[in-house]
């Protein structure tokens, strides 16, 4: 290890000298209290140090050690249902350490290396093994078999494995290697900044279901895709995030607080272990990690928490799983570049941002995807990135957003207007768009019914109608519509307000499977059509919208999932009541 001094100190930039060996990005121990650091610059002798800890105190002359290693994430059994911080600090261990506050320089081991944990080996001696191959499992959580995977680089002969408990720094199993024999423990590390190798990566053709009508009908995204939720704030951009992680249908789900208040991560905390599994009725932190990194903890520390929760993401993919990521906010995380370059006396870009903001966000998105992962299996895995933007005043024009959007597939545009009339989700369905439809479309059609694609496309159309209406409307009063166009009005606004609309508190309306949203909006459009042959027949527009069976199709989104017969009662109910309207004579 070389020892170097402190030069410089100005907020979390450090400059020192002497660490002539050290290479960018190896991690350092900075000052008396070892506070953590990585090189992001060498220039004639001199290493930039971004610290993550608080550095105060901190002045010239101190020693800078350097390890020799990257900035690296332990991996291994113990890490689901865990908080860490953005460096994979385990928060749960330091509170018991030191309180409810980080103090500088507190250390503990990511994953605890004392917990014994019962390994179960699914190859024997004798068999050959390469990279990525599974030994065995580890049953992590109730929800969550953790597989043990053979390190990346190993390729040979199993000599000896075992079953029965162990910790995962013990040797599980020794594999004879062409440069001799290797012992593998359950514990991996892996350099955050660099991808996790796979073999190959697919096309995604499956949707990831969040259980959001206005996701999944409109605007879906796929697994192994990319979508940010950009929006001024209050908009709904973090409860958007907290349903998508409490109800996609994703195996494992990898949320990092990045920057964000503290009272927002409180709520993760609070309510995920309260919150039951829709389809195992577990408690969802039992296929959780959290990464969190509050708005008041060191600045850099964000940069590292993105780098730090993808590889995670990965490390599970790897293992099959689909795994959905949440970055709670990219923004925060482009300020903490921001803040360094700053500090680095680089040539400013855009607002200040530096000029490689842009491919720093494009190498995030594109570690998202759906893969082949390494093995002999052929196992598929995937991860689905989802990041929340927060522009300034609710600015789209601004640096992240526009980067943001340059990369990813999905992009649903937080509406304020919305948020204030307290419709949620806040998504607004004329500037939102999804690139998957294509993609999805043979899966939809194939596990939900032929007709969705061409359901999905009218309601489109009829929001876009009702778009302009309003603004005749606007000028001349409603009176001025033809019924027909009035008719457009009342199932759009039906379409808003009966199916968009969502309560994110109500047990019932929380999540939606796709069955019961193609039955939902298919009722409205059902309405629709036998509501214009009655038009054109001369039945009169207002006895048309005053049918009692519109109170029960506004009601229909409160059928729980174990009733959907109901939908085919109200929609004979429709027909009938329309019926009835010809038979009564409806001429004006």
């Amino acid at each position: 290890m070389k020892e170097g001094r402190i030069v410089m100190v100005s907020g979390p930039l450090v400059v020192a000298e002497g660490l002539d060996d050290a290479k960018m990005f190896d991690v350092v121990k900075v000052g008396k209290e070892s506070l953590i650091g990585e090189i992001i610059e060498m220039r004639g002798g001199r290493a930039s140090i971004q610290v993550y800890e608080e550095t105060s105190g901190l002045g010239p002359g101190e020693p800078v050690i350097s390890t020799g290693e990257p900035l690296s994430v332990e991996l291994g059994p113990g890490l689901i249902e865990s908080i860490f911080d953005g460096i994979q600090r385990p928060l749960t261990i330091i509170q018991d350490k030191v309180g409810s506050f980080i103090t500088r320089g507190v250390s503990a081991d990511p994953i605890d290396h004392g917990k014994k944990w019962v390994f179960e080996a699914t190859v024997r001696p004798g068999d050959h093994v390469v990279s990525g191959d599974i030994l065995g499992t580890v049953r992590e959580t109730s929800l969550v078999v953790h597989k043990i995977m053979v390190p990346y680089g190993i390729e040979g002969i199993v000599k000896e494995i075992s079953s029965g408990e162990f910790t995962v720094v013990d040797t599980i199993a020794r594999v004879e290697t062409a440069d001799g024999v290797r012992d593998i423990t359950m514990l991996q590390k892996w350099p955050v900044r660099h991808k996790r190798p796979i073999k190959e990566k697919l096309d995604p053709t499956e949707p990831l279901v969040t259980g959001q009508r206005v996701i999944d009908m409109l605007f879906p995204v796929a697994k192994g895709g990319t979508a940010c939720i950009p929006g001024p704030f209050g908009s709904g951009k973090t409860v958007v995030q907290h349903q998508l992680a409490k109800w996609a249908d994703a195996e494992i789900v990898v949320y990092v607080g990045c920057g964000e208040r503290g009272n927002e991560m409180t709520d993760v905390l609070m309510e995920f272990p309260e919150l039951k599994d829709p389809k195992s009725g577990e408690p969802l932190m039992k296929r959780t990690v959290l990464i969190a990194n509050t708005s008041n903890m060191p600045v850099a520390a964000r940069e590292a928490s993105i780098y730090t929760g993808i590889t995670i993401a990965e490390y599970f993919r790897d293992m099959g799983y689909s795994v959905a990521i949440m970055a709670d906010s990219t923004s925060r995380w482009a300020e903490a570049l921001r803040e360094m370059s700053g500090r680095l006396e680089e040539m400013p870009g855009e607002e200040g941002y530096p000029a490689y903001l842009g491919s720093r966000i494009a190498e995030y998105y594109e570690r998202a995807g759906k893969v082949v992962c390494l093995g002999n299996d052929g196992r598929i895995g995937s991860i689905t990135a989802v990041g929340a933007v927060s522009p300034p005043g609710g600015d789209l024009s601004e640096p992240v957003t526009q980067n943001t959007l340059r990369v990813v597939k999905v992009f649903w545009a937080l509406d304020a207007q919305l948020a204030y009339s307290r419709h949620f989700p806040a998504i607004n369905w004329l500037t939102s768009y999804s690139l998957y439809i294509d993609n999805i479309k043979d899966w939809l059609e194939k596990n939900i019914g032929k007709e969705i694609i061409d359901m999905r496309q009218e309601a489109m159309r009829l929001l876009q109608e009702e778009s302009e209406l309003q603004e005749i409307v606007r000028l001349v009063g409603i009176d001025a519509l033809s019924y027909r166009d009035r008719l457009v009005m009342e199932v759009s606004r039906s379409i808003r307000e009966d199916f968009l609309h969502q309560n994110a508190f109500d047990d019932v309306d929380t999540y939606t499977s796709l069955i019961k949203q193609k039955k939902m909006l298919g009722l409205i459009l059902e309405f629709y059509h036998e509501a214009s042959k009655a038009i054109d027949e001369g039945v009169q527009f207002n006895k048309i919208t005053s049918l009692p069976v519109m109170e029960r199709i506004a009601r229909a989104r409160f059928i729980s999932e174990d009733n959907l017969d109901e939908f085919d009662d109200i929609e004979r109910e429709i027909r009938q009541e329309i019926e009835e309207l010809y038979e009564a004579g409806g001429e004006e």
